[in-house]
């Protein structure tokens, strides 16, 4: 035990390993059942404290979060800092995401950035801890070391995060110190996820009985015997920083060592498959209790507790046992694995698989350009239409005249054939009852219909069949200028061990849309750019790299519209054309390994009239 005096932050691990902070609204919540003791179920339900965090629960026996949509799994901490650094003070250090809206930087940078801010040093470079950025006070930006890339950085005033003061321990365990199991127990929250969790905590409590489960305040809580100490009471919580900048002085003493020492993520005295005794009568009458349960009376208890789940709206989440692969499907998500846990049954809940978008960091002298691919890189500028024809004449190249047209309806105007077009927006220079057969695939249709169609269009000189999608001409489309690069890595993608990698790199700036795009005149954004994505180095793998320069010289790749993730409109979208953009990873479908996607996105380039006879067509 270690004597200081620090500010609590609880923190969570997210997929790309870097503890996240969390508000410090949620973590005075947090803190708040911790100090509680057992009487608080030990249980935190984050969507109490913030309505944005509703699918969450914290475990503080297992030191877990639980998302309980999608069955997610985070190891959650309990961090100390020092009280004269940045959340001692409620300041908080944010950058401007691609949406536009403020994500904070974690904890460890924060502070950093507000120490060089107190010290008015001009910058500040974040490479000490870990990232390639510089941060200029003077314009409040955020420089990219590598690409130049600036965003937008702000200092804004929160609440202070918890303060604790006096012995610090330096593993951190549940439940609470016996003094504050034994104070009167505080009125229990109503929500039905706490309700829930108390009741069938009860019940395992209590004997296991498969009957109806007491409600949490009628439990008599009595701390296990050997509970470890949790700091005391926290003291006079400081006041934020004022607003003229008002520094304090630090705390002594502080170890520096004692500050940064961080609660173990795993409880004290808590081994998988022998979880601590819960709460009971003397520390052993609940253990053995708990020991007379079968796994049959567990899970019958788990399946009647799932109907409340389901029946109150509470999505449920999967659990596996280490025994078997079989998900504990209608029920209970974390529930499930606390019984079962608190009865020495091994158990353990899925853990997300890491993401993993880019490969390791290369070197200019490791990236190689591509055998059989000329050059590195391409452009592409404004369109480039074919000029000087009417659409009439375009047309005249695909179609044969119809004299005696069948007895059925053009699927374009949904009027008969035999009668003239049904259409009523601009008059072409035709006559409305002129009938038409394409000259590969037979449909027929109103001429006038197919002139209209071809006028709402890109106007490129090439025509698709609305009914088969038969591509005439040379089908290009409206993606705005950018640049691709293309080149090899020495590093293997999943699924695919004996070869290099191929990396091809989009980007594409914002700019003012075209008389082609949905909005002439006005704006467009370009989120998430520069887009890499990754092709196995294989003789399909060049195969579609040469059709995808095709498909970019075409303008095919990219389109302007409505993101179909985020909702925003007049924004770049892909275009009907798949990439893979994760390299070792596949949780999101866009990874590998993948067996069909090469043939896939052959299927889906050939859909946009782009075959390997395309590229004799782009050298001619």
């Amino acid at each position: 035990m270690l004597l200081a005096s620090a500010v609590v932050v609880w923190e969570w691990l997210n997929e790309h390993g870097r503890w996240r902070p969390y508000s410090p609204a949620v973590s005075h919540h947090i803190e708040a059942v911790v100090r509680a003791g057992p009487r608080a179920g030990g249980s935190v339900v984050l969507g109490q404290v913030d309505s944005r965090l509703a699918p969450y629960i914290i475990d503080l026996q297992s030191m877990n979060q639980f998302r309980q949509d999608t069955g997610t799994l985070r190891p959650v901490r309990r961090n100390y800092y020092d009280p004269s650094s940045a959340p001692g003070k409620g300041v908080v250090w944010e950058w401007e995401n691609d949406n536009g809206s403020w994500t904070p930087y974690d904890m460890e940078v924060g502070i950093t950035i507000q120490h060089a801010y107190e010290k008015q040093h001009p910058w500040i470079d974040l490479t000490s801890v870990g990232f390639s950025y510089v941060i200029d006070f003077s314009t409040m930006g955020q420089i990219n070391r590598q690409t130049q890339r600036q965003r937008r950085v702000r200092r804004r005033l929160d609440l202070v995060y918890p303060m604790v003061t006096g012995a610090l321990p330096k593993a951190q365990s549940w439940p609470a110190s016996p003094a504050s199991a034994a104070s009167p127990a505080a009125p229990p929250c109503s929500c039905p996820q706490c309700v829930l969790v108390m009741s069938v905590k009860a019940a395992v409590a209590n004997g296991g009985s498969a009957g109806p489960l007491q409600p949490p305040a009628a439990r008599k809580h009595m701390p296990p015997s050997g509970a470890a100490r949790l700091p005391p009471p926290p003291g006079p919580v400081a006041k934020p920083l004022d607003s003229t900048g008002t520094i304090r002085g630090p705390v002594k003493p502080v170890p520096s060592q004692a500050i940064r020492r961080q609660a173990s993520g795993t409880p004290a005295g808590v081994t998988m498959g022998s979880p601590a005794s819960p709460p009971g009568d003397n520390g052993k009458t609940g253990r053995v209790a708990l020991a007379t349960l079968n796994r049959t009376n567990l899970q019958r208890l788990a399946i009647a507790q799932s109907r409340v789940l389901i029946a109150s709206g509470v999505p449920t989440v999967p659990v596996k046992n280490l025994n078997g692969s079989s998900p504990v499907n209608p029920a209970l998500a974390g529930i499930t694995g606390i019984l079962m846990s608190a009865a020495g049954l091994p158990v353990c809940l899925t853990r997300p698989p890491k993401l993993v978008l880019h490969p390791p960091p290369v070197s200019k002298s490791e990236i190689k350009s591509i055998p059989g691919v000329s050059n590195t890189s391409r452009k592409t500028t404004k369109k480039q239409a074919k000029k000087g024809k009417t659409p009439e004449e375009v047309l005249k190249k695909y179609l044969q005249k119809v004299r005696h047209p069948p007895d059925e309806d053009c699927t374009i105007c949904m009027e008969r054939l035999t009668a003239p077009s049904g259409y009523k927006g601009l008059q072409p220079t035709v006559k409305p009852d002129l009938v038409g057969k394409l000259s590969r695939c037979g449909h027929i249709y109103h001429i006038y219909c197919l002139v209209a169609m071809y006028n709402n269009g890109n106007k490129d000189g090439s025509l698709q069949c609305p009914t088969c999608k038969t591509i005439y001409g040379v089908k290009t489309g409206t993606q705005p200028p950018g640049k691709m690069e293309y080149h090899l890595i020495p590093h293997s993608l999943p699924g695919h061990p004996d070869c290099k990698t191929i990396r091809i790199i989009y980007s594409i700036p914002p700019g003012i849309q075209g008389p082609e795009h949905p909005n002439p005149g006005k704006s467009f954004s370009a989120r998430g750019f520069p887009r890499h994505c990754y092709l196995p180095d294989s003789e399909k793998g060049r195969k579609v790299l040469k059709l995808l320069l095709v498909a970019w010289d075409r303008r095919l790749i990219f389109a302007i519209g409505t993101s179909s993730t985020t909702g925003e409109s007049d924004t770049v979208i892909w275009n009907e054309v798949h990439h893979k953009t994760e390299f070792g990873s596949n949780l999101t479908g866009h990874g590998y390994p993948d067996a069909n996607y090469l043939d896939n996105v052959l299927a889906e380039l050939a859909a946009q009239g782009i075959s390997e006879d395309s590229t004799t067509q782009e050298k001619d």
